[in-house]
């Protein structure tokens, strides 16, 4: 099943440019396109099995989403991280995935739990199988459900372009040092969601970002290392 097809079997029926749209932000978002490597539009439309046109439309949203870089030629690149964008990238997602965890706990259903508790045992398996590709969608989902029960669609949106701008960054991690150095904190946050603690569930998460983003500031900072030796 190609890109285009897997999108659309998962979910309601969508506009062409939109199932277009997010089979290509699911390979930034996933890593399949890494950071600094550019890919023709041409590429792009073979990859995804699509038409010229919505993949021009999928690329100039993401553009403006800040999660491609046009580099004229025809051709478009996922923008490298730096330093500073990690510092950036930090404070925003403190500032933001905390609380709607925070809300999500006070609105969350048992059966919900249920559901993350199995997401993250799916997530506990991809890890234990070396899984990178099934991991970073596992993780996703689970935050991404999350989120989503928080009753706060402007904050949710905001943490889906964060996480455009870091996803690719984090599939290198892993492709370097492997699943198994992947620790989080996901059965902190369920137990406080399954007590009914919101605070707790709060700093459950920022310490899950918090453990994310310095894991991509240590490649970062290796591949410095080893540019200057």
């Amino acid at each position: 099943m190609n890109l285009i097809k897997k999108e659309a079997s998962e979910g309601p029926k969508l506009p062409t440019h939109e199932v277009v749209y997010r089979a290509l932000r699911d390979l930034i978002l996933f890593g399949e396109l890494a950071p600094g490597q550019a890919v023709t539009i041409k590429g792009l439309t073979e990859q995804l099995e699509a038409g010229m046109t919505p993949v021009r439309e999928a690329i100039r949203r993401l553009t403006a989403e800040e999660a491609l870089n046009f580099m004229g030629n025809r051709r478009v690149s996922v923008p490298d991280l730096s330093v500073d964008d990690i510092s950036e990238l930090l404070l925003l997602r403190l500032a933001v995935e905390p609380e709607l965890t925070r809300r999500a706990c006070r609105l969350i259903t048992l059966p919900q739990i249920s559901a993350l508790e199995a997401t993250d045992a799916a997530l506990d398996d991809a890890i234990d199988a070396g899984d990178v590709g099934g991991y970073l969608r596992r993780n996703h989902a689970f935050h991404t459900q999350i989120y989503d029960l928080a009753g706060a669609p402007i904050l949710a949106g905001t943490t889906q372009r964060l996480w455009l701008r870091f996803g690719p960054a984090l599939r290198v991690v892993c492709g370097r040092f492997g699943t198994q150095s992947l620790p989080d904190f996901h059965k902190d946050i369920l137990r406080a969601l399954r007590n009914g603690q919101p605070d707790m569930a709060a700093e459950a998460m920022a310490q899950d970002v918090r453990q994310g983003m310095v894991q991509i500031q240590s490649n970062l900072d290796r591949d410095a290392t080893e540019q200057v030796t």
